[in-house]
């Protein structure tokens, strides 16, 4: 049994260590990995014709391999699938073409289906494999025929096995009977194309269908984050998914919230982060280069594309994991409305996508809180929230300078001037309709415990408002210590509207004339 959290084995330690005065290299065994037990491996197999090719493998691509084409004693799979979540470039289509050729020329599958999400990557596969065949006489005296027409690329060999290759969509697929499916592009794969491709396996005695990509894009990663999600579980509970090898490449990025000498998260500048994340540093990838796409990406962007950090959706069997729906229903009154003054907190996502506009006002003995406005973009919030001030008066608006909606600050402020032509100086403070209320890092961290316990006591009352309960539905926690606040990546919603709440609640009981200070310095990350 395999399992990987964090944790290196001396193994892996010993591959992954920089050469004095030479490259440094990514680590070869990835952060988290997870496998049933085997017996053999026809993995060295697929690497030593791999190499006969020319097709020589990373230490990793290697690994994966041996790994996920273990076997039982019985000498079928110990894994029917098999998921390689690794940033780009770093080299998945090596694991993918030693894979097929082993299919074809040792395996005898009789047939190994290779889609991708779109047409172009497919066919780009299909001619990678193709010029190794050619290139190597005694694999290429056993093809019959290199179909080339488009849209049903393809390898038959006169023994009758078949590599296809084909785009994905709800029909692809359809009619043909898999030994092996090979799903490259596995972050863009939903229901719709599982569907049309998983029962083609039906009949096989022995099939194994692989999955490849980069880390989760939100929605689109429906069946990567099914994957993701049973092999974490499997960690957890200290036993492996019977049938699941899962190899992820990604890091832990710090918090805001994190304390300066946080040990137990990644920082992103590192180049231990990159190590971690990357495991063909050293083999295709450079620090120099990486650090060229940290200085040119926006800071999600090079958290995705090269540390691996996605997001993704949950199921709906997952939903309601913090506040339970029930619960949240129970709480929802038609005749609830804030009483003033109220107080207004705003939101944005991580990418900027959305932002929400949230308020909180008391209701009797209990807090109503509502999404005002969830809208896409940002540019919209300052003239809204003027107008809001301008219509309510509440007694102050939040925001969380660390979070994404920091950056509306200045414009916030500029739009709640008293007097919108005043110029003050440097020194001074803008005389303003209502107080721009900047929370602290331990400010949001109580807000949200704060916001948990009065759901838990019945004192939050609501209009049952769609945003909310998605974001609800969706949220989960981040522990940061011995406390916790909500998570903003990888929960595949748009949790602004919740936050928003959370922070309006907090607003109606902050001091707002002797805001207190700041006792213990905690660092900003991303």
């Amino acid at each position: 049994m395999t399992l990987l959290s964090s944790e290196r084995s001396a193994e892996q330690q010993h591959a992954s260590r920089p050469v004095a005065d030479g490259p440094v290299y990514g680590w070869q065994r990835p952060p988290i990995e997870i496998a049933p037990p085997s017996v053999t491996t026809a993995g060295q197999e697929a690497i030593d014709l791999a190499a006969r090719a020319g097709l020589h493998l990373d230490p990793w691509q290697q690994h994966v391999l041996r790994v996920g084409m273990g076997e039982k004693a019985d000498g079928s799979w110990a894994s029917f699938e098999v998921a390689v979540n690794v940033p780009r470039q770093n080299g998945k289509g090596g694991v993918i073409e030693a894979r097929e050729l082993w299919g074809l020329f040792i395996g005898g599958e009789e047939l190994i289906l290779h889609s991708a999400h779109e047409f172009k990557t497919a066919k780009a596969a299909f001619k990678r494999i193709e010029r190794l065949i050619r290139r190597t006489p005694d694999l290429h005296k056993r093809v019959k025929r290199y179909w080339q027409t488009t849209g049903e690329e393809g390898i038959e060999l006169h023994s009758g096995q078949w590599l296809r290759f084909v785009a994905r969509s709800k029909g692809s697929g359809r009619g043909f009977t898999g030994n092996c499916n090979m799903m490259d592009e596995d972050m863009i794969l939903g229901d719709n194309e599982m569907d049309a491709l998983l029962p083609t396996m039906a009949a096989v005695e022995d099939p194994q269908i692989w999955y490849l990509g980069s880390a989760g894009l939100g929605a689109p990663s429906v069946q990567l984050a099914r994957l993701r999600r049973r092999a974490l579980a499997a960690i957890e509970a200290g036993q492996p998914d019977p049938s699941l090898s899962y190899f992820e490449w990604s890091a832990d990025l710090h918090v805001k919230e994190c304390p300066k000498d946080c040990d137990k998260h990644d920082d992103p500048a590192s180049d231990e982060t990159v190590r971690k994340s990357n495991p063909a540093l050293g083999y295709r990838l450079t620090l120099p280069k990486v650090a060229n796409e940290r200085a040119t990406l926006s800071k999600e962007g090079y958290a995705r594309e090269r540390l691996g950090v996605g997001e993704y959706p949950s199921d709906e069997a997952d939903a309601w994991q913090v506040i339970g729906k029930e619960v949240w229903e129970a709480l929802a009154d038609d005749e609830s409305k804030p009483d003033d003054p109220v107080s207004f907190a705003i939101d944005v996502t991580p990418e900027r996508s959305h932002a929400s506009i949230c308020v909180a006002g008391h209701f009797g003995d209990r807090v109503h809180v509502e999404v005002v406005d969830n809208r896409p973009g940002t540019a919209w919030v300052p003239e809204r929230i003027r107008e809001l001030a301008d219509r309510h008066g509440p007694r102050c608006i939040v925001i969380d300078p660390g979070s994404p909606a920091g950056s509306l600050i200045k414009d916030v402020t500029e739009a709640l001037k008293v007097d919108p032509d005043e110029e003050v100086g440097e020194d001074e403070e803008p005389q303003l309709i209502v107080p721009v209320v900047q929370m602290k890092t331990r400010d949001v961290v109580q807000s949200v415990g704060q916001f948990y316990d009065a759901v838990a006591a019945g004192r939050i009352a609501h209009l049952d408002n769609a945003p909310l309960s998605t974001a609800l539905a969706g949220a989960r926690k981040r522990d940061l210590g011995e406390a916790w606040a909500w998570a903003r990546r990888g929960v595949g919603v748009d949790i602004t509207p919740l936050v928003g709440v959370t922070q309006a609640r907090w607003g109606l009981f902050v001091d707002i004339e002797e805001p207190e200070e700041e006792v213990e310095p905690w660092a900003e990350f991303g």
